[in-house]
């Protein structure tokens, strides 16, 4: 578990059952389907129907549960997910709370969730574009290592999340 932004952790999912979860003042973001997702709806089959209210994201107490498999294709990253997860982030860390986002290993969704938290939310990736700021994330959180689906959905969207494809004199909400 790595604080990569005041009170913001990124780590796996050993992080938050050993560290996090019997704690209290934090938020937590499980970025990964199983088991998570799976549990918190209740369904059983290979995935949550899609009718079913809580088919993307399920909220429960202080915890964001997001249906996230690490895929190989950026297609089946929803962008609904990746925004809601970071305002969550954003009000949580302006509510005073510690927040965890968390994946299964901690290499590809919850980095790569960070790392666009810290280019929308924060000043730190402001203007660059998506390849400068990923070099620069890795030296702020090492065990960045995002698989196909993640990275592409971040080379697909990064600059838009950092201000990097704004015109000149435009002003980025934040």
């Amino acid at each position: 578990m790595i604080e990569i932004h005041p009170h913001l952790y990124i780590g796996n999912e050993s992080d938050y059952e050993q560290r996090v979860r019997y704690e209290t003042g934090w938020c937590v973001v499980h970025a990964c389907k199983e088991p998570y997702h799976r549990q918190a709806p209740g369904y059983t089959g290979r995935a949550a129907p899609k009718d079913h209210p809580e088919y993307l994201i399920a909220r429960r107490d202080d915890h964001l549960i997001l249906n996230l498999v690490d895929a190989p294709d950026p297609a089946y990253i929803p962008k609904e997910i990746i925004d809601t997860a970071l305002e969550y982030i954003d009000t949580s860390l302006q509510q005073g709370n510690r927040v965890l986002v968390h994946c299964n290993e901690g290499r590809s969704r919850s980095p790569g969730i960070g790392l666009l938290y810290l280019a929308a939310y924060t000043d730190i990736f402001r203007g660059l574009d998506f390849i400068r700021a990923e070099t620069i994330f890795r030296s702020i959180y090492p065990p960045y290592n995002p698989k196909a689906g993640m990275r592409g959905y971040m080379m697909e969207n990064g600059d838009t999340y950092s201000g990097a494809s704004e015109e000149p004199g435009e002003d980025r909400e934040t």
